[in-house]
């Protein structure tokens, strides 16, 4: 079997405390989630600085979903190097580097002069950025048991939606003010600044830590270690064994045709806004293109908890997805602004609600030796749909000269996520036996 560092893998302290100790949700969940948020910040400025760049660099509307799509293709290079560094070496580190570097490329990508120079930086970007969601998950598996990953997934994954409440009118007001490039250079420098909270505030696992007693640390590594001895061993154990296990295949499968629908619908909802305002202000559009975002904040967490509740990991990634198909074809068929607006809000939150459950089935089924690769994989080769959402619509509305046959083809990616979830993994498999008196856990 190919383990980590005998120094560096964690050791169970002995459980002194029966009471679920609840300090970590409010030191590790916040900081992540800020430093994600800024992270998540680079894809949708681009979304709402894109309908107002009127004739810079001379984009297209294929152009515009190949700036988009572009940060995808970077994104894939360092999935699994990271994830491997932060399960062998340090999550806390690894994500430092990455903070470091992507808040220069950020800044940088201001800068640019010509159309080929904007898809180098927003590659770069994207490359510096993709390490960083397997190292977090890496860390969340040292932080939380199996019976609260899906809540501490989601709370931590709710810096997406929530980033784009926020920063979503933040980008909007700035470009009222200034140039767009003056919007990417600033919008570097938050993660210059928070990497030194990270640095501070963040532990690899609950030993380490400062601010936890012994008795909350006792507490949260034995029941992960109880959640790791549970799980049979996997052939030899090597890396190679879990990523040929047919469910990493179908979670790969699910997660690519659901992140292209997921960021077409992104990075082509500023656009939507605009066009339902008839040409509203950058400041309108980034506030009205929050409101979908902090429905789909409510939702995913509702349906973590529902998850975590239940054990029922697949219903809880296919019914939304399903909802969000529905709603995304009705919304091409409709008319009227408000009709739309309201479309819009139940898409967003279907396509954000899966995010908890989804990436809890992984440790679900693998070892904490070889979870590492298997999510650095999923989510590496699963986030080239992030390149190929935005290009598709863009590249559709310029053939055809209407939305609507991009969001029909989002939809149809949609659907075959749901077939591949529903009918690819098995309701049983590798349950997780019961762990203090909790539910097992089904995918």
């Amino acid at each position: 079997m190919t383990d980590a560092d005998p120094q560096s893998k964690p050791q169970p302290i002995p459980q002194t405390s029966t009471a679920p100790p609840a300090k970590r949700w409010m030191y590790v969940i916040p900081v992540a989630a800020i430093m994600y948020m800024l992270a998540y910040l680079d894809r949708n400025n681009v979304s709402v600085i894109l309908p107002y760049m009127h004739g810079d660099l001379e984009l297209s509307n294929a152009d515009k979903g190949l700036v988009g799509g572009i940060f995808f293709v970077g994104y894939v290079f360092l999935q699994i190097p990271a994830a491997i560094l932060a399960q062998r070496w340090s999550a806390r580190k690894t994500v430092l580097i990455l903070m470091l570097a992507w808040g220069v490329a950020a800044s940088l990508s201001g800068l640019v002069q010509t159309k080929s120079q904007f898809y180098v930086a927003r590659f770069v970007l994207g490359l510096f950025e993709g390490g960083v969601w397997p190292a977090v998950l890496i860390l969340l598996a040292s932080w939380f048991p199996l019976r609260e990953r899906a809540r501490a997934n989601a709370l931590w994954m709710a810096c997406l939606p929530l980033s784009s409440v926020l920063m979503a009118p933040l980008s909007g007001w700035m470009l009222d003010h200034g140039t767009w490039r003056w919007v990417l250079v600033m919008q570097g420098i938050p993660p210059l600044v928070w990497a030194v909270v990270w640095w501070f505030a963040v532990a690899d696992r609950p030993a380490q830590a400062r601010w936890i007693s012994r008795a909350e640390a006792g507490h949260v590594e034995g029941a992960i270690a109880a959640d790791e001895a549970a799980k049979p061993s996997m052939g030899s154990g090597s890396y190679l064994d879990a990523v040929k296990q047919k469910s990493v295949l179908v979670l790969i499968g699910v997660y690519f045709f659901w992140i292209t629908g997921f960021y077409g619908f992104n990075l082509w909802l500023p656009s939507v806004i605009k066009e339902l305002t008839h040409d509203g202000s950058p400041t309108e559009v980034g506030a009205l293109t929050a409101i979908p975002f902090t429905v789909a904040l409510i939702v995913m967490i509702a349906n973590a908890a529902w998850s975590d509740r239940t054990g029922r990991r697949r219903q809880a990634v296919a019914v939304p997805l399903v909802v969000g198909i529905a709603a995304l074809l009705l919304g091409q068929a409709v008319d009227g602004a408000l009709p739309r607006m309201l479309l819009l809000c139940v898409t967003a939150a279907a396509v954000y609600a899966p995010y908890g459950p989804f990436w809890a089935i992984p440790g679900q089924l693998l070892r904490f030796e070889v979870v590492a690769v298997a999510m650095g994989l999923i989510n590496a080769l699963g986030n080239l749909g992030g390149f190929a959402g935005p290009y598709l619509v863009g590249w559709l509305t310029d053939v055809t000269g209407s939305s609507v046959t991009g969001f029909a083809v989002l939809s149809a990616f949609l659907a075959v996520a749901v077939a591949l979830v529903t009918l690819g993994l098995r309701p049983s498999a590798r349950p997780v036996p019961q762990v203090a008196g909790q539910a097992a856990e089904g995918a």
